[in-house]
């Protein structure tokens, strides 16, 4: 008897054992918060505004697409200079531009839409 729960217990302690080795498969990502980085139009709606939070570490960069991929303009925020900078895009043609901030691996994606009012050409941002 004292041997078979000598037994018992060798067998649920080497079971254990196995499954606590077993590395986890998931990955965990640090989720950058939504509030790091912020997209507005300018007061003139002539562009559009990118503000990185001050806490962020490191530098962001910006780069804006065409509808067909193509960059347009690529530029590095750094965190010793101001992490808030306007873009104007009404010299751009009409159509989607979409903007992508990276900043620590993590991308935020937003899209501009360049289109003309009356004699004004103005942008909006869009999800």
């Amino acid at each position: 008897m004292k041997n078979s729960f000598k037994l018992t217990a060798l067998f649920l302690l080497a079971t254990t054992g196995l499954f606590a080795a077993v590395p986890s498969k998931t990955k965990t990502k640090v989720a950058l918060k939504k509030d790091m980085v912020t997209f507005s139009t300018l007061p003139s709606r002539r562009g559009i505004e990118i503000k990185v939070n001050k806490d962020a570490p490191g530098k962001a960069i910006v780069m804006i697409y065409n509808y067909e991929n193509d960059v347009v303009w690529k530029d590095v925020m750094k965190d010793n200079k101001s992490m808030e900078k306007g873009y104007i895009l009404n010299q751009l043609d009409n159509g989607n531009y979409t903007i992508e901030v990276t900043l620590n691996k993590q991308v935020v994606k937003k899209t501009a839409h360049v289109y003309y009012k009356g004699d004004s050409k103005l942008v909006a941002i869009r999800g």
